[in-house]
């Protein structure tokens, strides 16, 4: 019978994926095929959420001191200082640079990364997945229990699987470029100029990141043809500044095109990241929702695998996360128009602009761009924090008097059972909890915050940070961890 799981794609979602599964006890083989990392900035950033994600595993810090950056709605900027929880994203991070981070940390954990290894096709069998591969050595096959399509818009896992990709096709476009060597003013959200748009900002090591809209650009899909010539052209005839002396690092172009799989698992095979939903980048939601996907499934697959819990359990990843890629659609969509339409959006912007100075409409509009706002259904329970995520910033204060975070509980990708001195069942908390040992640790500690007075007295967290139970409540403990940590 085959064992694991096989990914198909090393971006940062399938690399993210990978670690998960492997910290679950699972085997995981990832398959890409290109023959080494494309080294490409492409997204530069991730937001509020992804951070936190990060952080839960202990690779946050692995950035070095990163630059938080005040976020918008569609060039509607938002006072994010305003705002109780922290909703500032990280900027400048190069793609290449999160890819190589993630890569150290799955060689740390013995990760097998198959580069040069093309997937020309897969069929699902009785008791697995078969995948065809074209690697250096000459085709070969490899089996596994699931098959997971990290492998980008036109995913051939998702095609193959026949999954739907319905959606809007595209209605105007972008260029983007690194440059180094060149002197123009910064523009960090964006400068509407007659006929369209133009950004500029510094990424890290003195290079710019250039991005032009133009109302009437429609780049092709195909960038095969694309030159940077053209490029430095619109940039001149836009803004009246020359950068055709300016080094070029990378250049690309790309639309609004915006979709997602109808359905995120299908049997054997599942989607995550760009295989599962795209759209114009917008604050660098894409990535980052990709990179939660992959904490959702990460720990569910693993658990499947290993039969420690039952197949039902994905079903749980396309109900949480499908909605999620549904809102991210609608969102990116909006700020798509919002920021990039002519002067006939002026009123209307002048009217978000007004609006986004109330906290209320600010926090709701800063949730939806951050990821901070998402909240799974979790069953029975009525706790105002039940499916929301606990913050991985939040201190603790052990009851041995040491001090701690709640992400350092998160780093191996286990559950916690945290109990707090406000508990009144502690001890019948901790033996429910006990046959669960070795997938949930039970950690007694306080929050030395007074910020979130409506933080549970005792919550159980899943592995992706999202709290699955929580007391004082009516919901039944035991049925939480059957739910989400399998049989005892």
């Amino acid at each position: 019978m085959p064992k694991g799981a096989i990914i198909v794609g090393a971006g940062p979602v399938g690399l993210m994926l990978a670690g998960e599964l492997r910290l679950g006890g699972a085997d995981v083989t990832v398959l890409e095929k290109l023959p080494a990392p494309s080294g490409e900035s492409r997204g530069v950033g991730f937001t509020r959420r992804a951070a936190e994600v990060f952080d839960q595993r202990g690779l946050l810090a692995r950035f070095g001191d990163v630059e938080w950056a005040q976020g918008h709605f569609g060039g509607v900027r938002i006072d994010f200082s305003q705002l109780q929880d922290n909703h500032f994203s990280v900027r400048g991070i190069p793609q290449y640079r999160t890819e190589q981070i993630l890569c150290e940390w799955l060689d740390e954990l013995g990760v097998d990364i198959r580069r040069s290894h093309e997937v020309l096709g897969c069929h699902e069998s009785d008791d697995g997945v078969v995948v065809d591969y074209q690697g250096p050595d000459g085709p070969g096959r490899l089996a596994a229990q699931y098959l997971v399509g990290c492998d980008g818009a036109r995913s051939l896992v998702r095609r193959m699987a026949g999954i739907d990709f319905p959606g809007w096709e595209a209605t105007r476009g972008m260029y983007m470029a690194d440059l180094v060597n060149t002197d123009i003013p910064h523009r960090p959200i964006g400068e509407r100029v007659p006929g369209g748009m133009v950004m500029s900002f510094n990424l890290q090591n003195g290079v710019t990141r250039i991005v032009i809209h133009n109302e009437s650009l429609r780049p092709p899909e195909d960038k095969s043809h694309l030159t940077f010539g053209v490029i430095a052209d619109a940039w001149q005839e836009m803004t009246g500044e020359s950068i055709h002396d300016a080094d070029v690092r990378w250049i690309s172009s790309f639309t609004d095109t915006t979709r997602q799989a109808a359905r995120y698992r299908k049997g054997r095979v599942l989607l995550a990241g760009d295989a599962a939903h795209i759209h114009m980048p917008a604050g660098a939601q894409g990535m980052s929702v990709g990179v939660q996907d992959a904490a959702n499934l990460g720990f569910k697959l693993a658990a499947v695998i290993n039969g420690r819990a039952p197949e039902e359990l994905l079903d749980t990843y396309h109900t949480e996360r499908h909605p999620v890629g549904r809102l991210l659609m609608r969102n990116t969509r909006a700020q798509t128009k919002l920021y990039l339409s002519g002067e006939d959006m002026q009123p209307l912007r002048a009217v978000m602009q007004e609006l986004v100075a109330d906290p209320d409409v600010a926090r709701h509009l800063a949730g939806q761009v951050s990821g901070l706002d998402i909240r799974y259904d979790m069953g029975a329970g009525s706790h105002p924090r039940l499916g929301q995520r606990l913050r991985p910033d939040l201190p603790l204060k052990h009851a041995d008097g040491n001090p701690g975070r709640v992400a350092d509980l998160l780093h191996t990708a286990r559950g916690v059972l945290l109990i707090t001195s406000a508990a009144h069942d502690a001890e019948t908390l901790r033996t429910t909890a006990a046959p669960w040992a070795g997938r949930v640790d039970v950690v007694t500690a306080d929050f030395d915050d007074d910020r979130h007075p409506e933080t549970p007295h005792a919550l159980l967290v899943r592995p992706d940070g999202h709290i699955a139970w929580a007391a004082p409540d009516e919901a039944d403990l035991e049925q939480a961890l059957l739910r989400w940590f399998g049989t005892a």
